[in-house]
């Protein structure tokens, strides 16, 4: 069953429940107030009798078709304004003899015919005592035909009502649900063309509007994201494709029929385990950049000692430069080792390739801050806004080994941890790194937190 008609079928219950109850109520209360008023008039002539017994009227038809009878106490008919007698039992006789001082009213059946029964004590003009009962006894016909007639009317309009509550239940399901079934509409075009660049209307106020703004903004990160990854799935197979072709070159010559000197074999060699370095470091930095989000629960670290054990992993990779890491701050930080690891590797590598022989690289960790300054070229006014864009690679760095990937790899990081990273020129020449992890760093030790 589809939501509209389930709303439908709620709505048209809930108006079937309602309807049903206050006819069943005005079904009642009808019924009561017409039996009150015949009560009523029925204790009007059984007090007119009780007050002068020479008062009994002459036929039914002079009040209201009631038949009136007095008995005494052993029974016997003193009056009555009918042919004929009316049954008595001994609740009539316990009146009469003075046993019930109030009477009583009820229902009857005589003859298959229902009736309406009033009993009430007559007392002695002279003594007072009560010796007789008066009976008042009156046809329900009429008041059960209008009964009959009121049910009628009720249930017709009960079901009208209910009829009339199912139609507009489903045309303000319809129009309440219009937004949702362009939004239907909208994801299966989508999903039949892999293309999310279509949007739904936002027109409107409430909940549908916002779904509607809710779904055209997932659309739009959901566009932005595939055109991302088309990029890098055009951008990894360009960078994967000259690596590729020069091992491939090289692999022909050496498997060709010339003969080469060993220098050359040597040479070809040494090209092919270069290359072969070079593309395993392009895919570890396209397998960084391709798991994004997608991490495991965080866990709390040392950053500080990640910094100084990657600093003596660069003065050996970097002997020829000076390594200068005199502030480094105890630091603790939420989040992922590995990854945080790589990205310092990579500003420490990406500082030691750009520094001369015997120039040096100043490394600091204050307030939750990583800087690494080296003396090196600094950057160029338009390689700067676009040094941390996956595979860029500016003119003086395409002479030196790398895919572009290493300070993308250091932003991912940053913005994984909640943090910033920023490329500045330092004052008197070189570049400065600035990795800011303030949301997730905080001063101390795992030993005393």
């Amino acid at each position: 069953m589809s939501l509209r008609d389930r709303l439908t079928l709620v709505a048209a219950g809930v108006v079937a429940v309602v309807v049903v109850l206050v006819s069943t109520a005005t079904y009642f209360v009808m019924r009561h107030e017409l039996q009150s008023q015949l009560d009523g008039s029925m204790r009007g002539v059984a007090r007119s009798v009780q007050e002068n017994l020479g008062n009994i009227p002459g036929g039914p038809e002079e009040d209201g078709g009631s038949l009136v009878e007095v008995i005494d106490s052993n029974g016997d008919i003193q009056h009555l304004n009918f042919r004929g007698s009316l049954p008595f039992d001994p609740s009539i006789l316990d009146v009469a003899r003075g046993r019930t001082s109030h009477g009583f009213t009820r229902d009857i059946t005589v003859h298959g015919i229902r009736l309406r029964e009033v009993v009430a004590p007559v007392s002695d003009n002279f003594s007072g005592v009560v010796d007789q009962a008066v009976i008042v006894v009156h046809s329900l016909d009429e008041m059960n035909r209008s009964l009959d007639r009121l049910r009628l009317v009720l249930i017709l309009v009960s079901l009208g009502g209910i009829a009339v509550a199912a139609a507009a239940a489903r045309l303000l399901a319809n129009a309440a649900l219009a937004p949702v079934s362009r939004l239907t509409a909208a994801a299966e075009r989508i999903a039949q063309t892999g293309e999310p660049s279509e949007r739904v209307p936002e027109g409107g106020a409430g909940e549908l509007a916002r779904l509607g703004h809710s779904f055209n903004t997932m659309l739009g990160a959901l566009e932005e994201s595939l055109e991302t990854q088309r990029r890098f799935v055009a951008d990894a197979s360009h960078e994967l494709r000259t690596p590729l072709t020069s091992l491939q070159t090289n692999i022909d010559v050496l498997r060709g029929d010339v003969e080469l000197a060993p220098d050359q074999r040597r040479q070809l060699l040494d090209d092919l385990h270069r290359e072969s370095q070079e593309m395993r470091a392009l895919i570890a930095g396209l397998l960084e950049l391709a798991r994004g989000g997608a991490q495991l629960e965080k866990q709390p670290f040392q950053l500080d000692e990640l910094v100084e054990e990657s600093v003596e992993r660069a003065r050996t990779r970097f002997p020829a430069v000076s390594w200068e890491a005199d502030r480094i701050d105890p630091t603790v930080v939420d989040g992922y080792r590995d990854r945080m690891e790589r990205a310092v590797w990579n500003l420490l590598e990406n500082a030691g390739k750009w520094s001369g022989d015997g120039s040096a690289v100043e490394v600091s960790l204050e307030d939750g801050e990583l800087r690494v300054r080296d003396h090196g070229p600094g950057f160029a006014d338009e390689d700067r806004p676009l040094v941390f864009d996956r595979f860029y690679r500016s003119a003086a760095a395409r002479a030196m080994p790398g895919a572009g990937l290493g300070l993308a790899i250091v932003r991912e990081v940053a913005e994984a941890h909640g943090g910033t990273v920023a490329a500045e020129n330092a004052q008197g020449g070189g570049a400065l790194m600035r990795l800011s992890l303030n949301g997730a760093a905080r001063p101390g030790s795992l030993e005393k937190t």
